[in-house]
Order: C-alpha cells, then structure tokens, then sequence
C-alpha cells in the first residue's frame, strides 16, 4: 500500500483515481501528476515502484499544497473574512450559504435539521387547564 502525503492510497485503483484520495488533488491535477513524471496512466497502485513512489511524494511535496496545509489554509482566509466584516464572513458566522445561493428554502446542508415551532393554541389550552386546577 503507497503512503502519498500522509494518506494511505487504495492499491487496486488505477494511479489517477487514487490521487484523488488525497485532499486537494482533484481528476486534473492528478492527470497532471502523471503526465510530468511520465507515468502510465492504466498503472495501479499495488503494482507501482518504490522509487515511482517517491517520485511522486517529491512532486507533490514541493509543487503542491495539499492535506493539512491547504486545509489550515482555508481556514484562515475564512477567519479573515469574518475578522474584517465583509459580506462573506457574515455568512460564514451565521452558517449561511456564501455564494449567493437560495436560502428561504433550501440551503439544508448548511443551516442544518429544520427546527418546528409548536402551535400557540394547543400550550394555551394546557395552561387554561392547569390554572382552573
């Protein structure tokens, strides 16, 4: 199993696939990999060299920003955008959607579960209840 920039890589997917386990490289950037190290694209994991294996874990060490740095990354931009008040970080703060999307009544991925309001009359009633008791 190839150990690529802290992540274990599936060793019967093809090289391109595989890639894309690690955060931060997507189909493109992984058809970059291999084209610049000259590798074939139908390879698969288990049936990579170790010296192919570095090659790569080189490559995406010094042109790369992957993992845990871009991750780090994005989270200070977004606390930037919060500090400095702008639009987008009012959004953030409140878990809204960013990007101009529709939020009356969609956007549940980021506003979360609905939470029902109960019906006034029916604790009116109970209240009345208890009260002539």
């Amino acid at each position: 199993m190839a150990r690529i920039a802290g992540v274990d890589l599936p060793k019967h997917k093809i090289i391109n696939i595989a890639l894309r386990y690690i955060y931060g490289i997507g189909p493109k950037r992984a058809n970059e990999i291999v084209t610049q190290l000259s590798l074939r694209s139908t390879t698969k994991v288990k049936d990579l060299t170790d010296e192919e294996v570095n090659r790569i874990n080189d490559y995406i060490t010094k042109n790369l920003q992957v993992e845990g740095d871009l991750k780090r990354d994005i989270q200070i931009n977004i606390k930037r955008l919060i500090t400095t008040g702008s639009y987008r970080g009012l959004r953030h703060r409140r878990s809204l959607p960013v990007r101009g999307q529709r939020s009356k009544t969609n956007a549940r991925t980021r506003r979360g579960k609905r939470k029902t309001i109960g019906a006034g009359k029916s604790s009116l009633k109970t209240f009345n209840k208890n009260k002539k008791n």
